[in-house]
Order: C-alpha cells, then structure tokens, then sequence
C-alpha cells in the first residue's frame, strides 16, 4: 500500500512530478487570457454571463454582484468567457439569441456593441498572454540578469557550411543577415530557425569587415529540458576564452525594455517557424500537445520554480500568436469579420459567417487532431 501511494504521490509520480505541473502552467495561461477578454469586455460595458477555467460539466463556483458564474470546469485543457448575447463559448453571433434578450440585456450584449469595443475586447486576450511573457522575463531579467558572450569564432568544424564559406577562427560576427548581433546567442537565434536559407554574414576579421554566405545545416541538440531538438547551424563554435561570457544586470526600467524585446524575438520566431511548417520545411515533431507540454512541465519543475515560470513565459506567447492566426473560432478569426464590418459599414451576412466558421472549427479540430497524434504516436 505504502509503494503504491509513494507511486501516486511521490516527488517523480504521474501526479505531482507531471499533472500538477503542468495545470500549474495550462491554468495561468489560460486564466490571463481570459481575464484579458473579461477585464477590457467590462470596461467596454459588456455583460458577462460566465468565467471558466476548463470546459465540460462545472466541479465549483460560485456568481459575483455582477451576475456573472465564475466556475472551474471538469476538462481542464482551456477556458473560456461567456458575454450576454453569446450562443456559445466561441462568441459565435445568432440573431435568433439575441432576440430573445431582454432591452437591459441587449445594452450590454456583446453583438450589439461597436465593432471597435468587440475587437478591443477580443483582442485583448492575446494581448494580455504578451503582457504575461514580458512581465515573467521582466522579473527574471532583473533578479538574474542576462549572460552574454561576444559574437567571436572560436573553431570551425571541418565540413561544416561555415567552413565551405571561408569563417576563421577569431572572426567577430557583426550581423546576421541584415540584423546587427551584439552577442552569440544572437547569432544562434537568427540562424537556428534558418536551415536551409542562405544568410548572408559580414564579420570583422582584424581590421577588414568580410562578407560571406552561409546555409544553415539541420542538426539534433537537447535543450536544458531535455527534449530533442533540431535546429539550424552553421558550425562554429564559442568557447570562454573567445567570448568572454559574463552576466549583464538591468535596472527595472531595462529589464522591462530587454523583456520586451526577448518577446518580440520569440514572436518573430516563432512566425518563421509556421511560415516553414506551413510550406513543409519544418519537423512536424517539432509540434506537441497537451501530452509533451506536461511532460515539459514535469521537467521544468524537477529543475527548479524559476524554469516552471519560464515555461508559463513560452507558453504564453505561443498561445497569444495562435490565437491571433485569421481562423475562426480564434480570436483572429473575430478580427478579421470585425475589420470587414468597419470596412462595409455592416456586419458579414450570418450565412457567410457561419460557413466560413465551420471551415474554421474543422482546421483547428484537425490541427488539435494533429498535435495529439504527434504527441502519443508520431514522434
């Protein structure tokens, strides 16, 4: 009996090693993007019938002053906010619903709102999953700071596609591609997303600035997670004595600056990244669902709270970027119907609508599909 519960509940079980790890990271994302959508809806003057974190049958709640059910749902792989006049979760629009509201209702039913005050609100979501990233590597910026190395070759690996460009040891990278690089994880960011792209490199070799073209080449690496990765590399290499590494600090002011920009660095990298997949450049493996964020959340907690809070960091903008992709029910789907409303002067016709939204739920019903497969049988 006592192994068995040692196997439940131990430090390495299935329950306190993965699962609550990984509701740990799901729940505050999740519940900052909703609270984003609710936060700005109210401000906006909308009514809100429901607060949830997961879907599927209600395990508690209770209902505020305002009238809106605030509850913790049985599936817990997402939430949502349900506004008056709503005729489900995904704020899909019904006439029909809306008529059936009483004249205070209808003053602060979503669909009756301004185009501008719906797309503030649904934006808003998204928004504050970016705000949630900056805030996390704000913190982490300035209680850690930041360990740079100077951009300098230290060897070149024989064969490699640096060395079949002409790259020598000692050679300071000075941009990658058009982008100035001031340390070398800016060169391995601004190349690892790039295999099979030439890039053009211009490096200062002694006194002379060069320029070379280089294709990045695939190569596996394991990440401090312990996952298997496959990035692009040209084949240099930096060691202590060539780049010099030591930790940058930051004031609050400049950890806020240097958050945003790591931000906007995963942001850009993460768009290559569905760019390539999208045209079948990128590894399908390199997509995970529920199944490998848990098993990620397991890992970042053995490794300490700060990882686990980094992981809250990545997962947050990830899920701001997919839910700003133009697919209805996401909420960049709701954006573009609002920015064609404002363009006409009218909503989109509800057959146009709901067509164009039974597209939308078979992709990403066959995206979530994929994800799962990818998790328990493709890679």
């Amino acid at each position: 009996m006592s192994e068995t519960l040692s196997t439940f509940l131990g430090a390495d079980s299935l329950l306190v090693g993965t699962l609550i790890p990984f509701l740990f990271v799901l729940t505050v994302v999740v519940f900052v993007h909703e609270m984003g959508h609710y936060l700005v809806g109210r401000w906006c003057g909308i009514g809100v019938h429901a607060f949830s974190i997961g879907f599927g049958p209600e395990l508690v709640g209770f209902n505020d002053r305002h009238g809106t059910r605030w509850k913790l749902s049985a599936i817990p792989l997402g939430g949502y906010v349900k506004f008056v006049g709503d005729i489900n979760a995904t704020s899909t629009p019904d006439a029909g619903e809306i008529d059936k509201l009483t004249a205070e209702e209808k003053k602060v039913a979503f669909h009756t709102q301004a185009v501008w005050k719906r797309a503030l609100t649904v934006f808003a979501g998204p928004a504050f999953n970016f705000l949630l990233t900056i805030a996390v590597f704000a913190v982490m910026f300035s209680v850690y700071g930041k360990v740079v190395s100077d951009p300098v070759v230290a060897e070149v690996r024989e064969g490699s596609p640096a060395a079949a460009a002409g790259f020598m040891p000692g050679d300071r990278f000075v941009s990658v591609d058009g982008t100035p690089v001031e340390s070398f994880s800016d060169v391995q960011r601004l190349v690892s997303g790039r295999a099979g792209d030439p890039l053009v490199f211009v490096l200062a070799r002694g006194e002379e600035k060069i320029t070379v073209t280089a294709t990045p080449e695939i190569m596996e690496q394991t990440d401090a997670l312990g996952n298997v990765i496959k990035v692009g590399v040209i084949g240099v290499v930096s060691t202590p004595e060539s780049g010099q590494p030591r930790v940058v600090t930051f004031s609050p002011g400049g950890a806020l600056v240097e958050a945003v920009r790591e931000t906007g660095h995963i942001v850009v990298r993460t768009g290559q990244f569905l760019k390539r997949f999208v045209v079948g450049r990128e590894d399908k493996c390199q997509l995970g669902g529920p199944v490998k964020i848990a098993d990620m959340a397991g890992k970042a907690a053995k490794l300490g709270f700060e990882w686990l809070v980094q992981l809250v960091a990545l997962l947050s903008v990830g899920i701001g970027i997919l839910n700003l992709l133009p697919i209805p029910p996401l909420d960049g789907g709701h954006l573009v119907f609002y920015g064609l409303e404002a363009i006409k002067g009218r909503p989109v016709s509800e057959r146009a609508m709901e067509a164009v939204y039974r597209v939308g739920m078979f992709l990403v019903l066959g995206f979530m599909a994929f994800v799962f497969w990818n998790d328990l049988f493709g890679c």
